[in-house]
């Protein structure tokens, strides 16, 4: 409570929170995402990946991945006193899209993470916000040959409608995370006031 002047107190108005989901395949870089914006240190429920994984898990593209996510990534960013986003990365592999459905309640939109060497393993993450009605951008994350594809091109290959945008972007680093947060607010926001 702080004092106005003349002498009454103004309620503490608590900051809106808003749910987005981190989604897309195996290794694209969900965790990496979290970890890069999370003002608080963010729950990671990475654990290493062992010999069951093999022949399950294909790591071909990113030989140097020893953990998976197996529940879960949390963490949280105040954008200001009005406002706080809470993201949740998903797992990737399919034998953990049971929680899909739990992780996306309540979410006002989702960034569907692709690595370009991958492209099919975005699929089922495009499919899922496409058939709920929950809105999502496509972030092209730096991977290698990443930058061979124009968006128009990316936006093809992965099937999504004209007006689903479909950027650039680094996990690494926030800024090119932040960037993309605020597109995905800026389109859900946009789908909102849409008629459908």
């Amino acid at each position: 409570m702080s004092a106005e002047p003349g002498g009454t107190d103004a309620p503490a108005t608590a900051p809106v929170p808003l749910k987005i989901l981190v989604a897309g395949g195996f290794g694209v870089g969900k965790t990496t995402l979290v970890r890069s914006m999370s003002e608080i240190p963010p729950l990671l429920t990475d654990e290493g990946m062992t010999a069951a994984s093999v022949g399950v898990d294909d790591t071909r593209a990113v030989p140097g991945k020893t953990t998976t996510t197996v529940a879960m990534d949390f963490g949280r960013i105040t954008v200001d006193e009005g406002l706080v986003l809470y993201l949740f990365g998903t797992p990737g592999q399919d034998r953990f899209w049971f929680m899909w459905d739990e992780l996306a309640r309540g979410a006002v939109g989702a960034v569907v993470l692709v690595d370009l060497r991958r492209v099919d393993e975005c699929f089922a993450a495009v499919d899922y916000f496409e058939n709920r009605g929950i809105p999502f951008v496509v972030g092209v994350n730096g991977f290698p040959g990443a930058d061979a594809f124009t968006p128009d091109a990316v936006q093809e290959a992965v099937g999504v409608a004209a007006d689903t945008p479909v950027l650039r972007m680094d996990a690494r680093e926030r800024g090119s995370c932040l960037s993309t947060l605020i597109a995905l607010a800026e389109h859900a926001l946009e789908r909102s006031r849409t008629p459908s």
